[in-house]
C-alpha cells in the first residue's frame, strides 16, 4: 500500500494538469518580459555600443592607416623630387664653375697677350731709344772724327744727315 499511494502522489506530481501548464506558461511569459525589460534590452544596448565603438575603432585604424599611406606616398614623391632637385642643382653647379673656368682662362689668355704685346711695344720702344741714342753718339763722334781730320768746320747738319743715311742703311743690312 504504502507503495500504491507512492505511485499515486507521483503520477499526480508529475501528471499533466491543464491549468498548472497554463499557469507555467504565463509563469515563464511574465519572467521573459520582466527578464527583457530589466536585463536583456540593457545588455543589448551595452553589446550594440560596444560593437559600435570597436566598429568605430576598426574604422579609425583603417582611416588612420589610409592616410599614412597617403603621407609615405608624398614623402617619398617629396624625396624623389629633392633627388632630382639637388642632381639639377649639382649639374648647374658644375655648369657653372666650367664656364667660369673658361672665362678666367680666357681672361688670363688676353691678360697674357696684352702683356706680351705691351712687353714687345716696351722693346721695342727701348731699342728705338737705344738706336737714337747710338745714333746720337756715332753723329757725334764722326763730326768730331771728321771734323779733327779736316780741320775745318764742317756742316753740322750736313754731316749729321750723312752719317744717319749711313746708319740707317746699315740697319737695314742687318
Amino acid at each position: 500500500m504504502e507503495f500504491q499511494w507512492f505511485l499515486e502522489k507521483f503520477e499526480a506530481f508529475v501528471g499533466v494538469n491543464p491549468w498548472t501548464m497554463i499557469f507555467a506558461w504565463l509563469n515563464l511569459l511574465i519572467l521573459y518580459l520582466f527578464l527583457k525589460k530589466l536585463a536583456f534590452n540593457p545588455l543589448k544596448n551595452m553589446i550594440d555600443s560596444r560593437q559600435k565603438e570597436i566598429d568605430d575603432m576598426y574604422s579609425e585604424a583603417e582611416e588612420a592607416q589610409k592616410s599614412a599611406e597617403v603621407l609615405k606616398a608624398e614623402y617619398e614623391e617629396k624625396i624623389s623630387h629633392a633627388t632630382e632637385e639637388s642632381e639639377e642643382i649639382l649639374k648647374s653647379a658644375v655648369r657653372r664653375a666650367q664656364l667660369k673656368e673658361e672665362e678666367i682662362l680666357r681672361t688670363a689668355d688676353a691678360e697674357a697677350a696684352r702683356t706680351l704685346e705691351r712687353a714687345e711695344e716696351q722693346i721695342e720702344l727701348e731699342k728705338k731709344r737705344a738706336l737714337g741714342e747710338i745714333k746720337d753718339e756715332v753723329s757725334s763722334m764722326a763730326i768730331g772724327i771728321a771734323s779733327a781730320v779736316i780741320e775745318r768746320d764742317v756742316d753740322e747738319d750736313k754731316h749729321r744727315e750723312l752719317i744717319d743715311d749711313f746708319i740707317n742703311n746699315m740697319g737695314n743690312e742687318q
